[in-house]
């Protein structure tokens, strides 16, 4: 019975030491993302710079009748 009471005491040194460093790791700035809000602008995505296929199509039937 005592084993328990002695795991559960280190469970919760244990834990308490990772809560310490992940509060540490967030005020240090671990967490910042700043690769991504670069690459945005990146994108390979025909559809962001050309029009829509919907416009493209009412233009073809315009054309064709």
């Amino acid at each position: 019975m005592s084993a328990i009471f002695v795991l559960i005491g280190a469970s919760v040194i244990v834990a308490s030491c990772f809560l310490i460093a992940f509060i540490w790791a967030v005020r240090r700035g671990q967490f910042d993302d700043t690769v991504t809000p670069s690459l945005r602008i990146l994108p390979d995505d025909p559809g962001v710079i050309g029009p829509k296929p919907a416009d493209h199509r009412q233009g073809e039937k315009a054309h064709g009748a």
